[in-house]
């Protein structure tokens, strides 16, 4: 079966940035909008003061032109005004008190605008017009400004206030990404000292660095540490402690079964005492796997000495040699002579050989030889036997599950080697078939950079 993902979390900073860039984003155009229509009023006020005064002006202009068209007198006034008002952003339109169009400017129409002949603003769909009317009410002057340049002009300001977004977008990501990075520091430091404790290290946290908002999450973590300390405490001294002293009387008990064997006459008594003598051998084993495995949890792998690993290797192997039921079974192969230097605690590298040699003595072939293969980074522990599965593979590092085999064991040997391994900062693989090979099996240590 294919394994669902699940949904996607996103981050706090992203959220945050998110956030806070989009409310800075709405305020932006909320205040664009009132600065568009605090603009939009001031030009209104503005064009409508320009209208008039250009109306107020033109008037007298347009009075004087009136007054000496026929004659050829001076030929300033309109015709100079029309000049400078080539691009016609204004019109304008002369009546006379019938309403009559007597003169206008070049854009503007023939007919009157739909205003009346009185003093003042008048709008029409298309213009704002102010009219300005001579001394004796006789001559109207309309000024007309094109309600379309008042939009441009409003269009241009709201797009200048604009175009600040574009760089204000971008800008308050980096700047709120900067400021919430650092603001969330101290919860990456604290999520960094909680990801670090574990059976082998349970120091409390410093709470005293972080910000008052954390600290209180810090205490709280700092009492379910002490809690959790106390509890494994507990439990590996009642481990050692009950292994320790079960090993006295098992000893006893195994050397007095082994007399009664000696001195019993061949028969079903014999044969019944020989597996009383195994299930002691058994439970004296178990009882040292227990006290191993209480060791390895109280966090005895890393030493702060450099030690040769292949010196300890040599002097395991050695052990073996002298043990007549295995003697000459297990070869080390270091043909570069490789000297492993790493800082480990001598006792605990010595459990981590002893059990893979054991393993690999024991549910290899009878009478099958185990290799111990070293290089620079790896240490690998070779033996025959048939190939195992994926699934038996991955089930063989939990405590007390075993493989197919009728060999006595506990199962808890690998666990107790990668216990250990991973407190020197290694990492325990097992391979089957083992590498360049058709068959058997391989536990290979990797180990850190020295």
């Amino acid at each position: 079966m294919t394994q669902q993902k699940g949904p996607s979390r996103a981050s706090i900073t992203r959220r945050l940035i998110a956030a806070l860039t989009g409310t800075v984003v709405v305020f932006w155009l909320i205040a664009v909008g009132i600065g568009v229509y605090v603009v939009n009023k001031e030009l209104s006020e503005t064009f409508d003061g320009a209208l008039q005064e250009t109306a107020e002006r033109l008037m007298p202009l347009v009075l004087d032109d009136l007054a000496n068209r026929d004659h050829s007198g001076d030929p300033q006034s309109l015709e100079e005004l029309n000049k400078g008002l080539n691009r016609e952003y204004l019109t304008y339109q002369v009546l006379d008190a019938n309403g009559k169009v007597i003169l206008h400017s070049h854009d503007a129409p023939a007919t009157a605008y739909d205003v009346p002949l009185k003093i003042g603003f008048h709008n029409t769909p298309r213009y704002r017009i102010y009219t300005e009317s001579s001394a004796d009410g006789t001559i109207f002057l309309h000024v007309a400004d094109a309600f379309k340049n008042r939009r441009e002009a409003s269009r241009e300001s709201g797009v200048a206030l604009l175009w600040p977004l574009l760089a204000l977008i971008p800008a308050s990501i980096v700047a709120i990404g900067f400021v919430v990075g650092r603001s969330l520091r101290p919860i990456d430091r604290l999520r960094s000292q909680i990801a670090t404790k574990d059976s082998g290290n349970m120091a409390p946290l410093d709470s005293e660095t972080l910000p008052r908002e954390l600290q209180p999450i810090a205490r709280s973590v700092n009492l379910l540490l002490d809690r959790l300390r106390l509890a494994l405490e507990a439990e590996r001294e009642f481990t050692a402690n009950s292994a320790h002293e079960l090993r006295t009387p098992i000893a006893g008990a195994l050397a007095q079964t082994q007399r009664l064997i000696a001195e019993l006459p061949q028969g079903p008594l014999t044969d019944r005492a020989g597996r009383i003598e195994t299930s002691l051998s058994n439970l004296g084993r178990l009882a040292e796997k227990l006290l191993q495995l209480s060791r390895a949890q109280a966090g005895i792998g890393a030493g702060d000495k450099p030690a040769d690993l292949v010196a300890i290797i040599e002097t395991v192997i050695g052990d073996y040699d002298r043990d007549s039921a295995t003697a000459g079974r297990v070869q080390l192969e270091n043909d570069a002579r490789v000297k492993l230097i790493r800082n480990v605690d001598i006792d605990a590298f010595a459990i981590v050989m002893r059990n893979l040699i054991e393993n690999a003595l024991i549910h290899g072939p009878d009478g099958g030889d185990v290799t111990v293969q070293v290089d620079d980074r790896a240490i690998r522990v070779v033996n025959g036997g048939t190939v195992l599965s994926a699934n038996e593979l991955a089930g063989l590092k939990k405590r007390f599950r075993r493989g197919k085999t009728k060999a006595a064991g506990s199962g808890l040997g690998l666990s107790i080697v990668e216990r250990i391994v991973e407190q020197i900062g290694g990492h325990l693989d097992l391979l089957s078939p083992a590498t360049g090979k058709a068959d058997g099996f391989e536990a290979r240590i990797t180990l850190p950079a020295d």
